[in-house]
């Protein structure tokens, strides 16, 4: 176990994440050029619908990464294989009831934005087509998660360059030169999902050469599925408390008003900016957790975690530093607006730590992921809110936007420390009869 290993795997991965932005950036950019300003609101809520819909499909992703990695670490090839065409299965049979749902959801999505006119149409033509591309995107989570399990993060970097780089491709082809606009850009983002998932099942299925298929009755084991149903239950709960804080600090920011909202989104991109590291070193903890606990080696778990505890915390001091000393000049790259730069200003250290207070909630995840502890992953989750909605309820009234910022940082803290409280116990309990 060294760093060039833990670096190998995190690296391509933080460059995969650090695309996804830019697909945003050209769709907004695409639309923007048109001078049509409800179609750029409609854009902006059709992809807000679309992510947060998609977001808490992740564990598609999160639970095949865990289960494959720990197969890999067992050398059971068949046991792999069989992860995967469970996960696939998962996949599609969700991204095809999301299909036939399309409407429903639409109909409740433009009930919560409220849109109208103009904005309401784009907001439906943009979801409408996106939505076709659920079967592919989910599938997606799942080769991801299969690669990634293997340690080929240079497959996952390649897959996630397809997908973007197609979608960007194409919404400048088909939203702005051809005119298509908001329709161009959801079409360019299918096509981009449909041209990943068929370039990653080639990749993957010609991995599985000459192999033996595993049987039906063994990808539809009960035990199995109790077991991927159990994961994949505790991983969205999880997703779900995750997404509802960060909507919970946008709506009390509101309250503030329109130039502390504005601020507060300014900066929550320092902490994006963050995240995108600290997901590839979580990456990278999921994969060698899992290949240990597979293989049933302690010192490889122990190594592991102390080197991505590393280079996660490393980095973490260096992205605080840097935002401290570039932050100011960041905030004017971000906005024009004056009063804005002045409120992110004023708050801008807060934003600064929040990699330092989320680089072990990060790798924690990224642990327990690997290991498949789903359920104490999905109950120090809740305490962790509990413990957010009381840090809201003390420093808000007080201390306002500070207050705010301050309860984001403690929720950050409290997830990291109370998954690392307990996990020496857990890990004994996992290598009780380890060699």
């Amino acid at each position: 176990m060294t760093h060039r290993l833990v670096l190998s795997i995190a690296l391509p991965m933080t460059l995969g994440f650090m695309t996804t932005p830019l697909l945003g950036l050209t769709g907004t950019a695409v639309v923007g050029q048109l001078g049509q300003p409800d179609a750029l609101a409609g854009l902006a809520i059709g992809a807000v619908l679309f992510d947060l819909l998609f977001a808490s499909f992740n564990f598609l992703r999160a639970s095949t990464t865990g289960l494959t990695a720990q197969a890999y670490g067992r050398h059971d090839r068949h046991e792999q294989q069989a992860v995967f065409w469970r996960a696939l299965i998962s996949a599609l049979t969700c991204g095809i009831l999301i299909v036939v749902l399309s409407p429903l959801l639409l109909w409740l999505g433009i009930k919560l934005m409220g849109p109208e006119g103009g904005v309401a149409d784009a907001t439906r033509t943009y979801f409408s087509i996106r939505m076709l591309s659920g079967p592919a995107a989910l599938a997606n989570y799942a080769l991801l998660g299969f690669v990634l399990g293997r340690g080929q993060g240079r497959i996952g970097l390649l897959l996630q360059t397809v997908i973007n780089g197609v979608n960007i491709s194409l919404a400048i082809l088909l939203g702005l030169y051809l005119g298509w606009g908001v329709a161009g850009v959801a079409w360019g983002t299918l096509i981009g999902e449909a041209s990943g998932m068929l370039l990653g099942l080639l990749i993957v299925l010609r991995s599985f050469a000459g192999e033996e298929r595993p049987p039906r009755v063994e990808l539809l084991s009960r035990a199995k599925l109790k077991q991927l149903f159990a994961l994949n239950r505790d991983i969205l709960i999880r997703t779900f408390v995750l997404i509802g804080a960060f909507t919970l600090m946008t709506r009390i920011g509101n309250s503030f008003g329109a130039i502390t909202l504005a601020a507060n989104a300014v900066l929550m991109n320092f902490f994006l900016l963050s995240s995108y590291y600290l997901d590839g070193l979580a990456n990278a903890a999921e994969q060698i957790t899992g290949r240990s606990i597979g293989a049933n080696y302690r010192p490889a778990f122990d190594r592991g975690l102390k080197l991505t505890a590393f280079w996660s915390f490393g980095l973490a001091l260096a992205a605080a530093m840097l935002f401290f000393t570039a932050g100011p000049a960041l905030i004017r790259l971000l906005t024009t607006s004056q009063e804005v730069r002045v409120a992110a200003g004023t708050y801008l250290p807060w934003a600064a730590i929040t990699g330092l207070t989320g680089a072990l909630a990060f790798l924690m995840d990224g642990v327990f992921i690997g290991a498949t502890w789903s359920r104490e992953m999905r109950n120090k989750m809740l305490l962790s809110f509990g413990g957010y909605l009381l840090a809201l309820a003390v420093f808000v009234p007080t201390l306002g936007n500070h207050g705010l910022w301050m309860a984001m940082n403690a929720f950050l803290l409290f997830r990291g420390i109370f998954l690392a409280m307990g996990l020496k116990k857990r890990a004994d309990q996992t290598f009780r009869f380890a060699q």
